[in-house]
């Protein structure tokens, strides 16, 4: 394969100079949308690209990387079919192009929406490059390295869209698809602790909050409020909240970022509090020390901790994480996305806005709950078949939050 400081430089040189702006501008010259964004799905096909600085092509870069990362057991660019039981053919920057041709392929050509949809190209192409930081045995360096292009790709010379606030939380959403064998999970985890505690932390810190939304929403939905289901079902995802949970709370007794800490860990928390402080489930059985520690060292922080979490108690007035629950954490991105294209507006938020109660945005039509509010409403309106009922699985609701929140405490207070 290209060497991953190679294939850097190549997209590096995408995102740096004046690439994009000309494949817009050179895009947007037909009169109506929908031949503008044909041209751009033969580039994300054939992932070449030509500007006025000359041609790059990344058609080896995307191809080995997802070759290898495949072996490895993930999909990063292409999603699931639960209707048609397989992985989709097209990428899925070119699913959310081909939906947003038949919205508004009649309508004039719209330079934003190119734009916005080339950079979702583009943020997947990091995201697999998120996934191969350690073949060259420098991954600190390279994830260092990814961070400084995600700045590049929502810089002033893109959409203005936000995808991500950082490089690690990349690879969580690399790897929150569906996969029909979640042989992989266990092989990255393990790579994922050779990191400095710094990359470590940031990682914790997303996959917490995410899972705490994700099982959230998979204990109501999925498995009918049977915490005993929901462990059974998700062997895969329990020893990553384990390790992030563990590496949280590691963060807090060193006295690290202790805000930020405290509400990654409560969110993470609400998702099954008892499997960590009380009785461990079988699918935490490969991480008993990793658990053990966690549940001793949050015991001598019990009470400090709880007086902590309780600024953090949902209600109507302000937004919270705990009241936001979904299925997959790519889908919220994907939403995200779909919303800036059918409105010709990029979002100013990523998606790490939303899993923080902390105030994003310039204004109420601007911020984390109108956000979440509107993704609700994508997911009411296009409703997938759980347990033989239509449910909407992207959901923002303050009650339901403030009641994980009540659950959480009471069960770590046991």
């Amino acid at each position: 394969m290209i060497a991953f400081d190679r294939a850097c430089s190549l997209v590096e040189r995408a995102l740096t100079g004046s690439l994009r702006s000309d494949v817009v501008a050179e895009l947007s010259q037909p009169a109506d949308l929908r031949k503008a964004l044909l041209r751009l799905r033969d580039g994300m096909r054939t992932h070449e690209w030509a500007g006025s600085g000359g041609a790059i092509s990344l058609d080896r870069v995307v191809r080995d990387y997802d070759r290898a990362t495949r072996q490895e057991g993930f999909h990063v660019l292409n999603d699931w079919d639960g209707k048609a039981d397989t992985v989709n053919d097209d990428s899925i920057p070119v699913d959310v192009l081909n939906f947003i041709v038949n919205q508004r392929g009649d309508e004039r050509s719209d330079p934003a929406a190119v734009s916005i949809l080339l950079d979702y190209y583009f943020l997947h192409v990091l995201a697999l490059l998120a996934l191969r930081v350690w073949d060259d045995g420098r991954a600190d360096a390279n994830l260092d390295r990814l961070n400084d292009l995600l700045g590049e790709l929502q810089g002033p010379n893109g959409s203005g869209h936000k995808f991500s606030a950082d490089a690690e939380t990349l690879i969580l959403i690399a790897t929150s698809h569906f996969e029909l064998k979640e042989r992989g999970y266990h092989a990255l985890l393990e790579r994922v602790r050779t990191l400095n505690d710094d990359h470590q932390t940031r990682i914790a810190a997303g996959h917490a909050v995410s899972m705490g939304c994700h099982l959230r929403f998979g204990f109501e939905a999925t498995y009918a409020r049977d915490t005993v289901v929901m462990r059974d079902d998700n062997v895969a995802d329990y020893p990553w909240l384990c390790f992030s949970l563990a590496t949280l709370m590691k963060a807090y007794a060193r006295g690290d970022r202790r805000d930020a800490v405290v509400e990654c860990l409560l969110n993470g928390l609400s998702a099954d509090a008892r499997a960590f402080v009380g009785e461990p489930p079988a699918s935490l059985s490969t991480c008993e020390a990793e658990r053990t520690g966690f549940r001793d060292t949050f015991a001598r922080h019990r009470e400090e901790l709880l007086a902590r979490f309780e600024p953090y108690r949902p209600s109507e007035q302000a937004y919270s994480p705990l009241s936001f629950f979904f299925n997959f954490s790519h889908n919220v991105l994907k939403g995200t996305v779909v919303d800036a294209l059918l409105r010709g507006k990029p979002w100013g938020l990523t998606f790490n806005d939303l899993l923080t109660a902390h105030a994003r945005g310039g204004s109420s039509e601007d911020s984390q709950e109108m956000l979440a509010t509107t993704l609700m409403g994508y997911a009411r309106s296009a409703p997938d078949k759980i347990r033989g009922r239509l449910m909407p699985v992207i959901v923002y609701d303050p009650a339901a939050g403030r009641q994980a929140f009540g659950i959480t405490v009471r069960k770590l207070r046991e």
